[in-house]
C-alpha cells in the first residue's frame, strides 16, 4: 500500500468522529441544514485533498473547523442572514386580511433534525447541552450577526473554545477575537431563549393534548396550551400571529378549511415536533406542515409551522 493510501485512510478514521460537531457548526452559521451539509461534504472533500500537506502544527479538528469557517464564510458572501417572521416584521393584528404570499425568495431559517448533530451514545449532560444551543430562537438571533462575530461567538460561548483557540481558526488576533466577542455578546439577546420547560410527565400530558388538538381540529382545545403571550410563525409566509386570542381567531378559520389532521412525532433544534398531514380532497393525507414547538412553564409559547412538504424528507418523513 503506498504512501498517500495510508494516508488516506488515516484521515478518514481520524477525521470522521468530527463529522456531526461541523455539522452541527456549519448550521449555526448558516442557518441552513442543507447548505450546513454541503459545506461539510466540501470539507471533508478539500482536506481529504490536503491532507498531505497537514504538519499538525494544530489539532485536526482546530484544522477541519479552519476549512470549514473559511467555506461558511465563503457562502454567506452570496446570501443574508435567515430570519423567521417574527424577526423581519410585526404581528399580525387583523384577522380578515389575506395572508401574506409565501416568500420563497427569502432565504428562512431552517429547522435541523437532531440525528444530525446529537452524537450517540453521548453523555446525557453533554446532549441536554448540545440540544439547548441549538434551540430555533437562538439560532435566528445568531442570525442577525456579521459572520465573523457569528463564528466568535458560536466557537467561545457554545462550544467553549479558548481564545487562543478561536484566534487559530480565525487567523485573528486574541485581542481582536475578544473585541469581536464583546461586540456579539452586546447583540445576541440570549434572554429570548430563557426557557424553564416543566417536568417531563406535564411536558408529555402538553404534547398529547397538542396532538389530540389537531387531530380533532378542536381549536379551544389547542388553544388552551398556548401561553398567553404565544407566537405562531408559518415560513415561507412572512404573516405571524402573537397573543392567544388573536391565534385562536387565525386558527378557528385554518381548522376549518383543514379539517382533522394526522401529526407524527419527531424532533427538531432540540426541541419537539411534529409532521402534520392534512387531509386532501382525494380523502388522503399528504404532508402539510413541520411544526416545531417552544414549551415554557406550563404551556406551548411558540410554533414555528414551516409550511410545504420541501423538509419531510430531511427528517425522514
Amino acid at each position: 500500500m503506498s504512501e498517500a493510501q495510508t494516508g488516506n485512510e488515516d484521515f478518514g478514521r481520524l477525521s470522521e468522529p468530527f463529522r456531526r460537531e461541523l455539522i452541527a457548526y456549519c448550521y449555526r452559521m448558516l442557518g441552513s441544514t442543507q447548505e450546513a451539509e454541503d459545506v461539510v461534504q466540501d470539507v471533508y472533500l478539500n482536506a481529504w485533498r490536503a491532507y498531505d500537506g497537514f504538519e499538525g502544527r494544530s489539532s485536526l479538528r482546530t484544522w477541519l473547523y479552519r476549512i470549514a469557517t473559511r467555506a461558511c464564510f465563503k457562502a454567506l458572501e452570496k446570501s443574508r442572514g435567515r430570519p423567521l417572521p417574527a424577526e423581519i416584521g410585526a404581528p399580525e393584528t387583523n384577522l380578515d386580511i389575506r395572508l401574506a404570499k409565501r416568500s420563497p425568495e427569502i432565504p428562512w431559517l431552517q429547522p435541523i433534525p437532531d440525528f444530525l448533530f446529537t452524537a450517540a451514545p453521548a453523555d446525557p449532560a453533554s446532549v441536554v447541552v448540545q440540544r439547548h444551543t441549538m434551540r430555533l430562537a437562538l439560532m435566528g438571533a445568531l442570525q442577525q450577526l456579521p459572520p465573523r462575530q457569528r463564528a466568535v461567538l458560536i466557537l467561545r460561548d457554545v462550544l467553549q473554545w479558548r481564545t487562543t483557540e478561536v484566534a487559530e481558526v480565525l487567523e485573528m488576533t486574541a485581542a481582536a477575537v475578544n473585541s469581536a466577542l464583546q461586540r456579539a455578546r452586546g447583540r445576541f439577546p440570549l434572554s429570548e431563549d430563557d426557557v424553564t420547560e416543566p417536568a417531563e410527565p406535564l411536558r408529555r400530558a402538553l404534547l398529547d393534548r397538542y396532538v389530540t388538538a389537531f387531530e380533532t381540529a378542536d381549536v379551544d382545545r389547542l388553544v388552551a396550551v398556548l401561553t398567553e403571550d404565544a407566537r405562531w410563525e408559518m415560513p415561507p409566509i412572512a404573516t405571524w400571529f402573537e397573543g392567544r386570542d388573536i391565534i385562536l381567531g387565525f386558527l378557528a378559520k385554518q381548522m376549518r378549511m383543514i379539517g382533522p389532521a394526522e401529526l407524527i412525532a419527531t424532533s427538531a433544534n432540540g426541541q419537539p415536533a411534529f409532521a402534520v398531514y392534512a387531509r386532501g380532497r382525494d380523502g388522503a393525507h399528504h404532508p402539510h406542515a413541520l411544526h416545531v414547538l417552544t414549551i415554557r412553564g406550563e404551556g406551548v409559547s411558540r410554533i414555528v409551522a414551516f409550511h410545504g412538504s420541501e423538509l419531510f424528507p430531511l427528517f425522514g418523513l
